[in-house]
């Protein structure tokens, strides 16, 4: 955790010196009855140094000039033979009866060598292990410490500040990397607290990353198959492009081994910074706090039921003033939060495929994904550059230009007002020829909740955005809002809900609500039950999800539109470029809607309500609402809506509700 994230080397070949080290600050006796005897045969407490120490532990070899224990009835041969490399008797065993007042060890050098060439070297100072009485050291410190890599793809050095442990259980942490078990035992704590201060790191790329302070709180695991250092030894030096399945079966079952098996109750980190000076803009992301909090999970526990019982005993993560900033784009988060987050689905996927003859498919692949639970923002904002903002608006000037039929091209350019008129929009403003503006943007909060995944699709999602706020000049180019700025509004006060729930069983997607409103505009709601919806329609191939989809039906729609303010605005608008007062341009709308709706649609009972509805809408804009449901339970497919005759055909189908009030 004290390393780039993507450093996975660096941070695993650390992780085994820490482990190392704190094996060295518990050297102990000889286990067996023999302790004592020992003690017996010792007269007094003393002190004992040891010169020219080195343990080597696989790939990683911890070296230390020299080591004094103090306060213990330990004679030298006895320490030796417990720092013995090929002692036949198990470290657990022999930590497990250290008594010692303290340890003391000026420098202790890390010397990790691989893959291939690399080469890593971590330097502790002062080094000191108190009052440890069998097997757990009550604290244990480094005044600092500082990291070298050399000689592989990557290069860099870092160093760190104090270095700090309360509550070290020595014996269970050398089972944990030692002795075999089956991954379903009780977790067992290695350290109550850890903290380390004032990390630096910089790689050859230019890249750094600071880190004020990190505190870590009830941090151990489970016993697994082989141990946690076969475990991590069958990530080294492997391709996984190129390992057989052998290879990549072992490698999986040990991912699963060790994700199941590590614990960390709290993690707390402030201070942290990234940064990027060699690249072509410099970069540089910001995080003041992030948090993280684990409960332990017993193995025989129930599984919860409910959201909020899942919520309690998932892991939970949070972030607080996150910036980012590269070139000109400045982006802020006060906070974001992850809560419910389970990598159990994870791990069964990986499960299965820790078997040399799996063969992954793409669906077996989805299973991976972790319940991912909600996602919630709090204060964002995004300031994009003006020279940005420019491009964009060109693009889009092009895209529309480009879609737009020549003949109407030339309509437009010749007389703007009459093309906005034949349209029945007000026309845009002209475009400044002034340099455009630098854009913000800001979002009050947004939240992201999914359900627990069926096959790595969630079945249920809601995405919610509250206090959207941008200038009404940045959705110029899209359909239907590309004429809000000439209906007065300058500043658009958006909030967007998207909620679905898909039920397997039943092949349906109910869209619960999908819905968007504006502060002084309104409201328009949209809900209903989709059916013939598979799991092909959720493939990541877009040829077989496309084929899926002609198997969808519409079952049943409800609409909803309520105003606040936007129908007044668009028809001021309107009767300025037709040269209509208000009032004579409200009733011609009424009178279209009221005749022109139902001769559109057929003249049938449901077009004449429809019309009827709308008419009222426009008379008195306040709320207007349509619901269709197919009379065949079945729904209405795209051959139905393809062949239908004409929209009295189609209508003939449904039962239509429509009022206005």
């Amino acid at each position: 955790m004290t390393y780039p994230k993507d450093r996975a080397r660096l941070a695993r070949a650390a992780l085994a010196s820490v482990c190392a080290l704190a094996l060295l600050s518990g050297a102990g006796p000889v286990a067996g009855p023999s302790r004592a005897l020992a003690q017996e045969a010792a007269s007094a407490v003393q002190d004992v140094t040891l010169q020219d120490v080195a343990l080597p532990f696989g790939s990683t070899v911890l070296r230390a000039p020299r080591i004094t224990v103090s306060g213990t009835r330990l004679s030298k041969d006895d320490l030796l033979a417990i720092l013995k490399p090929d002692s036949p008797e198990p470290w657990a065993a022999r930590l497990a009866r250290l008594d010692a007042a303290s340890l003391t060890i000026p420098e202790l050098r890390s010397e990790h060598a691989g893959p291939g060439a690399a080469r890593q070297t971590i330097v502790y100072r002062d080094v000191a292990a108190r009052d440890v009485r069998g097997g757990r050291a009550a604290e244990l410190s480094a005044s600092g410490a500082a990291i070298t890599m050399a000689g592989g793809s990557e290069t860099g050095s870092g160093t760190y500040g104090r270095i700090g442990a309360t509550d070290l259980d020595l014996a269970a942490l050398a089972r944990l990397y030692a002795v075999p078990g089956d991954g379903k035992g009780p977790v067992q704590r290695v350290y109550a607290t850890v903290s380390i201060a004032d990390v630096v790191y910089t790689d050859d790329r230019g890249t750094t990353v600071k880190l004020a302070r990190i505190d870590g709180r009830d941090l151990g695991g489970r016993q697994i198959p082989g141990g946690w250092t076969g475990a991590l030894a069958a990530f080294s030096g492997v391709d996984l492009d190129k390992a057989d399945p052998a290879q990549r079966a072992r490698i999986t079952g040990a991912a699963a081994d060790l994700v199941e098996a590590a614990h960390v109750g709290a993690l707390e980190a402030t201070g942290l910074s990234l940064s990027e000076t060699k690249g072509r803009e410099p970069l540089l992301v910001e995080v003041g706090r992030m948090a993280y909090a684990n409960p332990v999970t017993e193995p025989g526990r129930d599984a919860p039921t409910t959201p909020a019982a899942n919520a309690a005993t998932s892991a939970a993560m949070s972030f607080e003033d996150v910036a980012f900033a590269q070139g000109g784009l400045r982006s802020r988060i006060g906070r974001l939060s992850l809560t419910g987050f389970s990598l159990a689905p994870t791990v069964v996927t990986l499960r299965r495929l820790a078997n040399p003859d799996a063969k992954p498919s793409d669906e077996e692949l989805r299973r991976l994904t972790p319940v991912l639970g909600t996602l919630a923002m709090q204060d964002i904002s995004l300031d994009l550059p003006a020279d940005e903002v420019a491009a964009a608006r060109n693009s889009a000037t092009k895209d529309a230009a480009r879609d737009t039929p020549k003949e109407t091209r030339r309509e437009s350019a010749a007389d703007p007002l009459a093309e906005a008129a034949r349209r029945g929009a007000a026309p845009a403003p002209k475009a400044s020829a002034k340099a455009a503006s630098p854009l913000h943007v800001t979002l009050r909060n947004a939240a992201i909740t999914f359900g627990p995944p069926q096959d790595g699709v969630p079945t249920a999602s809601r995405i919610s955005l509250t206090g959207l706020i941008l200038p009404a000049s940045t959705v110029a180019g899209v359909p239907g809002l590309g004429s809000l700025a000439a209906y007065g509004y300058q500043d658009l006060d958006l909030n967007l809900v998207a909620d679905t729930a898909w039920d397997e069983a039943k092949r349906e997607l109910a869209l619960r609500e999908i819905s968007v409103s504006g502060k002084d505009m309104g409201t328009l709601r949209l809900a209903g039950t989709l059916g013939g919806i598979s799991p092909a329609m959720f493939d990541r191939d877009a040829a077989v999800s496309g084929l899926a989809l002609l198997s969808a039906t519409a079952k049943a729609v409800d609409l909803t539109i309520e105003n606040t303010g936007l129908f007044e605005r668009f028809i001021s608008a309107q009767s300025k470029v037709l040269s209509l007062k208000p009032d004579e341009l409200r009733q011609e709308y009424v009178t279209a809607s009221v005749f022109g709706v139902p001769v559109i649609l057929g003249n049938s009972p449901a077009a004449k309500a429809i019309g009827a509805a709308m008419g009222q809408f426009v008379t008195k804009p306040g709320r207007l609402s349509v619901s269709a449901k197919a009379k065949d339970g079945a729904g209405l497919g795209v051959a139905d809506f393809s062949t239908a005759a004409s929209p009295a055909a189609l209508l003939d189908k449904l039962d239509v509700d429509a009022k206005a009030n």
